[in-house]
């Protein structure tokens, strides 16, 4: 089964440029290591919270701006074996391609996909989300985006992606669980919805929040510790 690396940083605002050239680096490194596909994000729609956020989830500074990532390997076999491996390539290699951002607070963790619609294109502009569902509500969650996803794709979403965490390291300072607060019971839901561009995600949003086939169907999960954040695709493969 597809496995799916996911990745929330704060990168200082004034290093986007050196941010894009490194993730750029770095995807096309582990291409030759087996990776199918990976996406950027940079933050552009990102709202501070009160209990959980993006910003909060990776403790970004004034300064910093939250960047959302995912790296697509044919399996999860695949992604530990590279993991594992020696990585000799100098692309990979943190003294010789320094991360520019503080790689203490970076939040990452592997994903099996439990929900895919549409297709991904090129460019557009990306919802992301991260929350914490009991687990043993993982189907009730599976049902309830099969019955709540075909909206947004009704109103102009292109791509949907639903991954259920299966191996989401505890961190020092951030992680995964951290991020939304996660109970010991509770695993943890990373998804993203894929819109042509900003204009499109902002009239589409505006719309599926007025649909009422979307309140007819109950949250299965605390819907107060989602975090959600809109951004724009700088790198992809």
């Amino acid at each position: 089964m597809t496995c799916i690396q996911g990745f929330i940083c704060a990168v200082p605002t004034a290093n986007r440029a050196a941010f894009i050239r490194h993730a750029g680096s770095v995807v096309a490194g582990f291409r030759n290591h087996g990776l199918v596909a990976a996406t950027e994000c940079w933050g552009d729609d990102v709202p501070d919270g009160k209990v959980t956020s993006f910003p909060l989830a990776v403790k970004a500074a004034p300064d910093e701006s939250v960047t959302l990532s995912w790296l697509v390997w044919p399996s999860k076999s695949v992604l530990d074996a590279v993991m594992k491996g020696p990585l000799d390539d100098p692309r990979l290699n943190p003294e010789t391609n320094p991360m520019p951002f503080d790689g203490q607070r970076v939040v990452f963790g592997a994903f099996e996909p439990v929900l895919e619609l549409g297709s991904p294109r090129p460019g557009g502009y990306f919802d992301g989300f991260v929350v914490p569902v009991k687990r043993d509500r993982r189907e009730a969650f599976v049902e309830f985006a099969r019955a709540c996803d075909p909206i947004f794709i009704e109103h102009g979403a292109s791509w949907i992606m639903e991954a259920w965490g299966v191996d989401l390291p505890e961190g020092k300072h951030t992680d995964f669980r951290r991020a939304v607060k996660a109970e010991p019971d509770e695993e943890v839901v990373f998804s993203w919805v894929q819109w042509p561009d900003r204009p499109a995600r902002d009239a589409g949003n505006a719309r599926i929040m007025n649909d009422p086939r979307l309140a007819a169907h109950e949250m299965p999960f605390d819907g107060r510790r989602l975090i959600f954040g809109g951004f724009e695709p700088v790198v992809e493969v």
